[in-house]
């Protein structure tokens, strides 16, 4: 049987990570991915992730298991804890031991101890100022991650961070292109209403423009709507 390094282990963890780019992009997977490399590698028997909507509210949208799962929602509906002052703050938070963490997050303490965890590091989500989520790397027994793991820890997050918004750019990009190539040819239609209803009526262009803005306005009618029925002799301005 071959041995595979750590390292390795660490690169292949990569790629199933940046795989998510090619074909049809997936971002539940990519999430997944992210949360089960990080237990394979570190050393966490379980993961949870939260990542903000688009309304800034955090969800869980991954985890490795039911009791990392249970962890995560059981502190959103507190409203506090480790994932979320790290989403908050957009900085590690750990906990070496859970069990004697005092007064702090007490719904928190409560579900973790009863799910067996006994520590967490909460991992943010996080390029440059921007913060979308945290991941939470729960453990069996008290203790902290060592600084190796904790770096790749972070740098899974960041390459998973940096991909989902790179998609979210160029989701927002296209949709910035098709409402402006919409606007142009909404213009190209208003243009031929324009010399329509100039040459049919006798107006200059500019009060061609008003009639044709004045009736979409009053008719409740796009602009682009109106100037197709100008277009088509349904109506005359």
């Amino acid at each position: 049987m071959v041995s595979i390094s750590r390292a390795e282990r660490v690169s292949a963890a990569f790629v199933r990570i940046t795989d998510t780019l090619v074909a049809d992009y997936d971002m539940l997977e990519l999430l997944h991915a992210l949360v089960e490399s990080s237990v394979e590698l570190l050393d966490a028997s379980a993961a949870g992730l939260l990542l903000a909507d688009p309304h800034g509210h955090l969800q869980v949208v991954a985890s490795t298991s039911e009791r990392s799962q249970l962890v995560e929602i059981l502190q959103l509906r507190a409203g506090d804890g480790p994932c979320v002052e790290c989403y908050q703050t957009g900085r590690v938070v750990v906990v070496e031991d859970i069990e004697t963490m005092g007064g702090k997050w007490p719904e928190f303490r409560t579900a973790a101890l009863s799910q067996g965890f006994r520590s967490v590091q909460a991992v943010p989500m996080r390029v440059r100022g921007t913060t979308i989520g945290a991941m939470g790397l729960f453990g069996d027994n008290p203790g902290a991650l060592t600084q190796e793991d904790s770096s790749i820890g972070q740098a899974l997050a960041d390459v998973a961070t940096i991909t989902i918004l790179q998609e979210r750019t160029i989701r927002e990009s296209a949709l910035v292109n098709e409402q402006l190539q919409s606007a142009l040819n909404s213009r190209v239609l208003i243009e031929q209403a324009k010399g329509v209803i100039a040459h049919t009526a006798g107006v200059d262009m500019e009060e061609a423009f008003k009639r044709l803005r004045s009736h979409a306005r009053s008719n409740n009618r796009s602009l682009p709507e109106t100037a197709t029925a100008v277009i088509n002799g349904v109506l005359r301005l």
